[in-house]
């Protein structure tokens, strides 16, 4: 198939990149003009490479075009600095995707995969693990502006026959994650070990997340693209929770180096727990993740000492 990466060229892009690569895909890789790729020399070579402005339809065209499916992985925000400026956050998140879904709608793309965030799109869980049917309460700009393109999905489904898959990630971390990077606890705390650095922790450390590894995500994506049936939305994630403490823990045995912390006051964006219900990806996309928590913090260690941060 022919496959475009809108918002290509980060740390979910390049890994999806290479299994598309790998099984035989023609793959168009969208992102902003003079974006720092984490593509090697020799994939990005293989890929069709795009710039120009999210919120442009005419730089949008010519990356989708005559694609089969489009993955949309765009985002400009982050959860913890999205309240700061909302405003911005609706209009290039909302906004650019709104300028896609009518791109794909002309050019007959058969398949959008919108990746959603479990972590922020539910809120403060009423119970757990969480599944789709939750009430959605986002706390933040980040986790409204994805619901809402989500909505836009199902609208422009139902208005004209554009097909569509969110699939609502957990944490992903592994190969290719930045570890200087303003998201993604695992790579920052990795970083900071390797370094000699010390980690702060906001709050005493029991808050609880649902870490998945980079690989089970990109099976998930994978099985997206065939998904027959008749749902739209999907949780992807562990089904596990683990606390900062935890993975902590499960960082110091893995690098065999000091864990150097400290302890920073609690954030009030910071929900206590966030596990995610993961039986419906299992039932109807035929998929679970198949890799440990600790096996996949070892698999990262041991890429970031073969090749930095890059």
């Amino acid at each position: 198939m022919k496959i475009a990466l809108i918002g290509g060229a980060g740390f979910i892009g390049v890994n999806l990149c290479e299994t598309l690569l790998a099984q035989g895909h023609t793959v168009h890789v969208f992102d902003r003009p003079n974006s720092d790729s984490l593509y090697s020399d020799v994939i990005r070579n293989q890929v069709h490479w795009f710039e120009g402005d999210f919120l442009t339809s005419d730089d949008l065209l010519p990356a989708i075009q005559g694609c089969e499916v489009v993955f949309h992985l765009v985002s400009t925000t982050l959860p913890k600095t999205s309240n700061d400026n909302p405003a911005s956050d609706v209009n290039e998140n909302v906004i650019g995707s709104i300028h896609l879904m009518e791109e794909a709608k002309k050019c007959g793309v058969r398949r959008v995969i919108f990746i959603s965030s479990g972590g922020t799109i539910y809120g403060r869980p009423e119970y757990s693990p969480i599944d789709e049917s939750h009430p959605t309460d986002p706390t933040c700009s980040y986790g409204i502006s994805k619901l809402t393109i989500e909505k836009y999905l199902a609208l422009y489904n139902e208005l004209h026959d554009l097909d569509y898959i969110v699939l609502r990630l957990s944490n992903p971390f592994g190969e290719h994650q930045r570890l200087a990077a303003a998201q993604g606890v695992i790579a920052v705390f990795l970083g900071k070990v390797m370094n000699a650095e010390t980690i702060e922790i906001w709050g005493d450390g029991s808050v609880m997340r649902d870490y998945i590894y980079i690989g089970d995500v990109v099976d998930a994506m994978m099985a997206a693209i065939h998904y027959g049936g008749d749902e739209h939305i999907f949780n992807i994630g562990s089904g596990q929770g683990k606390t900062l403490l935890e993975v902590l823990s499960v960082i110091g045995h893995v690098t065999n180096l000091p864990v150097n912390r400290c302890f920073m006051p609690g954030r009030d964006f910071d929900v206590p727990s966030n596990v995610l219900s993961i039986d419906r990806a299992k039932h109807e996309l035929a998929w679970s993740p198949n890799t440990d928590f600790s096996d996949g913090v070892r698999r990262t260690f041991d890429w970031y000492k073969a090749h930095g941060s890059n």
